[in-house]
């Protein structure tokens, strides 16, 4: 239980951003964790459902690599990655298609739904929104993306839905390629002009000491990205990541968060508070 001065304290910090927001477009990208985590799921959906009340145009875009690996498990495969990546053979992409842009993408408009807001499932297939070619002969059907089509998300949005993105595309000769959610994520941010991308990890964020998490990053100028990787400060599984929040910035974004998506309520945090949740690159 809280006081009413704290009640009043709460709304009075979150009241300059819910205006500081309001009518513009913010990309999640929701995955990890949070997304295995049932309670978590409920804490993001509840989330994201709030702010479109408060009239911030919520894009959710979204992976799905577990679940695609416990299908690939029961039917006898062994999910193979190179270099971090998974290898996606002609059998592997029909189950990343039918995961992704069925249960995985279903369940998230379904849930939406049951906190009271109003979804629709999107995929990077439908009307050629996401178009991409082979990202190199050694992953087979993954891709990169070479243009993004947004008039879907835009037409969503108008018409007062949320879009929930599943992260495939197409190839100029009908193929169907699995797409990295983060790079996809980055890439609609730049393309319908995002004030704000949050990429959720299971990680508290970018920490000067791996070791030690009260060493969090709050804020980084996208100039300072280099060196912080010089030094070592950024590496390992954080590289590909805080990249595509460089590159989002640099194309337009106003700003780009890595939050913890293993903490309840960790967009709300980030958006809403003075202090945020995670690490905040800005121009």
């Amino acid at each position: 239980m809280i006081d009413n001065n704290t009640r009043t304290q709460v709304l009075n910090e979150a009241l300059p951003y819910i205006r500081q927001y309001y009518g513009k477009i913010v990309v999640v990208k929701y995955g990890g964790a949070a997304m295995l985590d049932e309670k978590l799921k409920q804490a993001v959906m509840s989330d994201i459902v709030l702010l479109s009340l408060c009239g911030v145009k919520i894009v959710l875009v979204h992976g799905g690599g577990p679940e695609i690996n416990s299908v690939l498990e029961k039917q006898g495969k062994v999910p193979k990655f190179v270099n971090g990546l998974r290898y996606t053979d002609k059998e592997t992409i029909d189950v990343v298609q039918m995961v992704l842009c069925g249960k995985v993408n279903k369940d998230l408009v379904k849930h939406i739904f049951e906190n009271k807001g109003r979804a629709i499932g999107l995929s990077g297939l439908d009307s050629g929104l996401l178009q991409a070619r082979q990202l190199s002969a050694e992953l087979g059907y993954v891709g990169e993306i070479v243009k993004v089509k947004p008039r879907p998300i835009y037409t969503a949005l108008e018409n007062g839905y949320i879009p929930v993105i599943a992260t495939v595309a197409s190839g100029e000769d009908s193929e169907v390629f699995n797409i990295n959610a983060d790079i996809a994520a980055a890439q609609i941010a730049a393309k319908i002009g995002a004030a704000n991308l949050i990429l959720m990890t299971d990680v508290k964020g970018i920490l000067r000491d791996r070791n030690d998490e009260s060493t969090l990053i709050h804020t980084i100028k996208a100039h300072e990205v280099p060196l912080l990787k010089e030094q070592g400060v950024i590496t390992g599984g954080m590289l590909p990541k805080v990249d595509c929040c460089f590159e989002a910035v640099r194309c337009g974004v106003d700003k780009a968060n890595i939050i913890d998506g293993r903490i309840p309520h960790s967009i709300l945090l980030e958006l809403l508070t003075d202090m945020g949740s995670g690490s905040m690159i800005i121009k």
